[in-house]
Parts: structure tokens; C-alpha cells; sequence
């Protein structure tokens, strides 16, 4: 365990201080805030409700639900059982970026949040055309580059990303599994019920 927690930290100061550059420095520092950001989750959902119609409105739903699951579970589960320090209170001459109260580390939220929405979108996209395939890699690249900020600016270890991506991952999934059976199971039973009613007006 210490040998990986020795890792974690060299990549934490290889990103935090050894990438780090004034340019950089802004970009981490909006990716990270999702208050800076905030049109960037808006565009999104403009181009899923333009692109999916009536379902756009279904999809949308399922974002808020994973975000739910996956924040709960990253917040509400993982920081209170682990109570890892985040790194710009446990290690020294750390380059911290934003404000940043002393909440516990593991895992992430904002790599869990922003995966959840990425698989989902990922589900729904990933196998239609171009553009969509296109929309779909693009969200994938800033959920990980929202990760990445996350270490950049001095307030998560890269194993806090790894695993809130991992939790964000299967939240949407899991949602999508969730959403799956139930719209299957409501087709099955409007069609038997159709059925029924088609069997009694013949006789």
C-alpha cells in the first residue's frame, strides 16, 4: 500500500507541479469550476434535446439520476468511509489553484459526476452518425480533462480521479441498465395488454 501511495504522489507532483505553466493554470482552473463552466453542460444539453426530440427530455432525466447516484455514492459513501486528506493539506509545497475546504479526497465528485453523464451520452451516441459519434468522444475528453483538473489545480490525488471516474462509469450504466429493463418490461406489458383487448373485441 505504501508503494502505491508513494506513486500516487509522484504523479500528483508530476501533474500538479512539474506540468505545470500559466497557461495551463487558467484552463485547469475553469475546467475545474463548474460555476466557470457552467455553458458547457448547457450546450450539451441543447444538443441532446436537438438531436433526440422527445427522448432528448427521457436522457436528460437519466443525467440527473446518475449524477445523483454517483455523487451520493462518491460523497456520501466513499469520503466518509475512506477519509483519505486531500493532498494540498497532506503534503507540502503543493501548487493549490482554487479555494478548497478540508472535505476528504476519495473519491472525486467532479470526476464521478462528469462520468456518469459521459457513459450515458457514450450509450446513447457513441453508434449513430458522425456528428453524434463526434459529440459523444467530445464529452468523453472533457470528463477526463475535468479529472485531470482536479489534480492540476492541487486538490485530488490521481487515484481520487481513477476512482471517481470508476464510480461516475458504472452510475451510468447502472442507470441506463435500470432505464432499459423498465421501458422493456413496460413495452411487454402494453403489448399483452393490447393483445387482450384485440382478443376480446374479436369474440
Amino acid at each position: 500500500m505504501e508503494q502505491l501511495y508513494q506513486i500516487d504522489v509522484s504523479l500528483f507532483k508530476l501533474i500538479n507541479e512539474g506540468l505545470a505553466n500559466p497557461f495551463l493554470d487558467v484552463v485547469m482552473v475553469f475546467l475545474t469550476s463548474f460555476k466557470k463552466s457552467w455553458f458547457i453542460a448547457a450546450l450539451t444539453c441543447i444538443y441532446v434535446l436537438v438531436r433526440r426530440k422527445k427522448e432528448g427530455l427521457v436522457i436528460l432525466v437519466l443525467f440527473g439520476l446518475a449524477i445523483a447516484l454517483a455523487d451520493q455514492t462518491a460523497s456520501s459513501f466513499f469520503k466518509p468511509l475512506i477519509e483519505r486528506t486531500r493532498p494540498c493539506f497532506a503534503l507540502e509545497n503543493v501548487n493549490l489553484l482554487v479555494r478548497q475546504t478540508r472535505s476528504y479526497s476519495f473519491a472525486s465528485s467532479h470526476a464521478a459526476n462528469t462520468a456518469a453523464v459521459a457513459t450515458l451520452i457514450w450509450i446513447f451516441f457513441s453508434k449513430s452518425g458522425r456528428t453524434d459519434r463526434l459529440f459523444a468522444l467530445a464529452v468523453a475528453v472533457y470528463a477526463v480533462l475535468v479529472g485531470y483538473s482536479r489534480i492540476y489545480v492541487g486538490v485530488h490525488y490521481p487515484s481520487d480521479v481513477l476512482g471517481g471516474m470508476v464510480i461516475g462509469v458504472a452510475s451510468g450504466s447502472l442507470v441506463y441498465l435500470a432505464y432499459s429493463y423498465t421501458m422493456k418490461n413496460y413495452i411487454h406489458l402494453h403489448l399483452a395488454k393490447t393483445d387482450r383487448a384485440i382478443t376480446k373485441t374479436r369474440f
